[in-house]
């Protein structure tokens, strides 16, 4: 039986009511992401139409789900709301904090004794507050949801970004940081800006070497980073139909990388098979009754236009496998073209590393294919040319695939199997040679390529393709290789030409594990104790931040002017800082260190205007800090992009800086700034950016009159006396202003409970 399975049949038996009405107050048909978002809405039963983009709405979600990284901040929110149980079905999963180094069991030991704490903390917790805990190595976040708690028709949030993966099962699924989680957990409304509807429309069926991961990079390639902002993503059509579950969920999961709320499919056959596949018959049973409201109208896909505010169409028959990078997932590149490309840009045509796996490609469909592929380097007699890596994404998934002989398959390679946990994707990756900064060029079927985000290495270009190509361009270990036409010569200096990769979509004898590795909470929770060490250099308990005092913020300096891409990576590095996410002093030595100066175009390099010396940008800040000076960060488009991490936000908060003013935000970094009581502005003309100069004091001239839709007015006075007023805008509406006068949305919850 599925988990919450009774919570899952009370979100059917509601639906069907529920969407007629909204369909009714609406006056046509409904889109599925429609159907699910008025299913949700907190206040039940809909009781008026909302405008996609404009609309402030409350919703219920079903369920949270938190990563290990930001769990820890997330619940020592959680500790000060006052609550004795979580209100919703929970979850925590230790995937972060596993660097990949060796292999799986030693990199697995060698994390349970450097972050015993960390992990003995988040198991307390969660047994305390009666959240499901999964140990270190039952694997990624998002592999273990879609495996064991997504359905058709749901909605859940999760602490990171990539929880949208979950769109792979027909859900609503969205990335919040830890204080939106912490308002559901508590049982209060979530809020969301009713999303724009971008439809993809897929015909044709992939063949060769074309997979679901190559529909997202063309996506990608389409949108950029930030087309999908503010956006749910609906992918349908025959093409649709015709792909995998798990493959829809990798095309889900990098809809992170466009900046899209969520992306999600309506519910077919492959959801079903995957379903009863992973033991959720009950579940299927269950969707199959609602089936019809578990999908978009049929007038919604028969005319697509009249529904959608975009509408992209491709035809999956002739979709070329993509590669996409390097430094940025919208960069796409189809391989027939590859080699012009790299060769006019000079990338590194020698590949050093090919990984595959993580949260994005890690089914046991993915591990197939791939395996077919390697078990070609033998029977054709050929040498892997590149590092191999594999990351399987639970642990279910890594047994399964060992009893069906794909790791044998891999040893024959000398391919090294990772922990089931992140690793190198989101930069734990102890790679050997990284200090050493050489320029050099590996490929892997993750979903973001930011610089040093795998290996700490600025000069490292990575691509990111599917874990097929991904394995085919390592054994040839040349970035021009194209499998589809290229031939290779082996052992016997014969051209030999791999074949088309195969592989079942589920395993034909069925999933296995001996030990999922989860832990159920206790029933009462009472009597658990908590215990957070005040010497912890890993936990550190939270105090609320201080309210605002109701004047305008006057004499503030300019931290950093950031210049280009600023994702939550260049705001709070993860890799090695990893280890403090549950500390927020300590953490916030890493703030705004890959930030680039605007002004000396280096990174952690900012004038302390105090001294008139050049430091460290946490240094400067704490000197600001010390004395009682307020400041501000400001930056350039798409501010934020990336992961959903709040340390991003946090960090500047704890450290004093007053607001953060940008071209434009993505929209978690957006919302987690105003949870933490932070001015998240906007500028009125773009072009004031270039006015802002790197000695300016900056006055606010009319705070005190803070309200929905009213720009706000700031005065940078430059050094030589003369000043430019610069208009700002900003999206708070009166309940986040009310955030922002509390100190923090989390003062607001705990006051409640007093």
């Amino acid at each position: 039986m599925a988990f919450d399975i009774e919570m899952i049949r009370k979100v059917y038996a509601n639906m069907p009511a529920r969407v007629d009405k909204a369909r009714e107050i609406v006056g046509r048909p409904l889109t599925l992401s429609e159907k699910i978002l008025y299913n949700h809405l907190w206040e039940g039963m809909p009781s008026k139409a909302f405008t996609r983009g404009k609309d402030y709405v409350d919703f219920a979600p079903d369920r949270v789900a938190c990563q290990d990284a930001t769990a820890q901040m997330a619940l020592l929110q959680f500790m000060h709301a006052g609550k004795n149980k979580v209100a919703v079905p929970t979850t925590v999963h230790c995937d972060h904090l596993i660097q990949a180094k060796v292999d799986a069991k030693t990199d697995l030991a060698r994390a349970k004794q450097q972050s015993n704490e960390v992990f003995d903390f988040l198991s307390s917790i969660s047994n305390k507050y009666g959240i499901g805990f999964w140990k270190p190595g039952a694997g990624i976040i998002h592999q273990v949801v879609l495996e064991n708690y997504a359905f058709p028709g749901g909605m859940m949030i999760g602490t990171d970004s990539h929880t949208v993966n979950a769109g792979g099962l027909g859900m609503v699924a969205i990335g919040v940081g830890g204080a939106d989680a912490v308002d559901v957990m508590s049982g209060m409304a979530w809020e969301l800006k009713f999303p724009k509807l971008i439809g993809v429309h897929l015909t044709g069926k992939l063949s060769g070497w074309t997979a679901p991961k190559d529909v997202i990079l063309k996506v990608a390639g389409i949108l950029t980073v930030k087309g999908g902002t503010g956006a749910i993503v609906e992918y349908f059509g025959e093409g649709a139909k015709n792909m995998s579950c798990t493959g829809k969920g990798t095309i889900c999961n990098m809809g992170a990388e466009i900046g899209a709320t969520t992306s999600t499919f309506g519910y077919d056959d492959s959801m079903d098979r995957y379903l009863r596949s992973t033991g959720r018959a009950d579940v299927a049973d269950a969707a199959n009754e609602i089936a019809d409201y578990l999908t978009a109208d049929p007038e919604v896909y028969a005319n697509p236009e009249q529904y959608f505010d975009q509408i992209i169409e491709i035809n999956l028959s002739e979709l070329e496998p993509h590669l996409n990078g390097p430094f940025t997932p919208d960069l796409a590149t189809p391989i027939s073209k590859m080699k012009e490309e790299a060769i006019k840009n000079d990338w590194p045509l020698q590949i050093q590393v090919g990984l595959i796996g993580s949260c994005t490609n890690s089914s046991y469909e993915d591990i197939a294919r791939s395996a077919s592929l390697a078990k070609q380097v033998a029977d054709k007699k050929l040498k892997t040319k590149a590092q191999f890596t594999i990351t399987p994404g639970s642990e279910q998934v890594r047994y399964t695939i060992e009893r069906d002989g794909f790791i044998d398959i891999f040893d024959k390679i000398n391919a090294t199997v990772f922990a089931n946990a992140c690793g190198p994707c989101i930069g734990m990756w102890d790679r050997e040679g990284a200090e050493k900064e050489e320029r050099n060029t590996i490929v892997h079927s993750f979903n973001r390529n930011f610089s040093k985000r795998a290996d700490g290495n600025p000069n490292t270009l990575a691509f990111v393709g599917s874990p097929e190509l991904v394995t085919a361009l390592a054994i040839a270990g040349d970035l021009s290789f194209n499998p589809l036409t290229d031939t290779l010569i082996n052992e016997d200096g014969q051209e030999v030409k791999l074949d088309e990769p195969t592989g079942s979509e589920l395993p034909p004898r069925g999933f296995a594990v001996d030990d999922a590795g989860y832990q159920a909470p206790a029933e009462d929770g009472s009597n658990v104790q908590v215990a957070v060490s005040p010497t912890s250099e890993r936990l550190q308990l939270l105090a609320p931040f201080a309210a605002w005092d109701k004047k305008n913020i006057t004499g503030a300096k300019l931290l950093i002017k950031a210049f280009g891409k600023c994702t939550t990576d260049h705001i709070s590095m993860a890799g090695p800082w990893l280890r403090f996410r549950g500390h927020l002093d300590n953490i916030s030595n890493n703030m705004l260190i890959g930030a680039i100066n605007a002004y000396n175009m280096k990174a952690n390099s900012v004038k302390n205007e105090l001294t008139g010396e050049y430091d460290a940008v946490p240094a400067v800040q704490r000197a600001y800090k010390a004395a009682g000076i307020p400041s501000i960060v400001v930056g350039d488009h798409n501010y934020g992009e990336g992961s959903s991490r709040e340390h991003a936000a946090m960090e500047p908060r704890f450290l004093g800086v007053k607001a953060v003013l940008v071209k434009s935000f993505a929209r978690i970094h957006e919302t987690n700034l105003k949870k933490q009581g932070m001015l998240a502005l906007t500028f009125a003309n773009e072009a004031d950016y270039d006015k802002i100069q790197e000695d300016d004091t900056i006055n606010f001239l009319d705070l005190t009159e803070f309200a929905p839709g009213k720009q706000l007015t700031l005065e940078f006075v430059h050094k030589d006396g003369s000043k430019n007023i610069i208009m700002a805008n900003h999206t708070y509406n009166e309940g986040q202003i009310g955030w922002f006068v509390a100190g923090s949305a989390l003062n607001l919850i705990a006051a409640a409970e007093v």
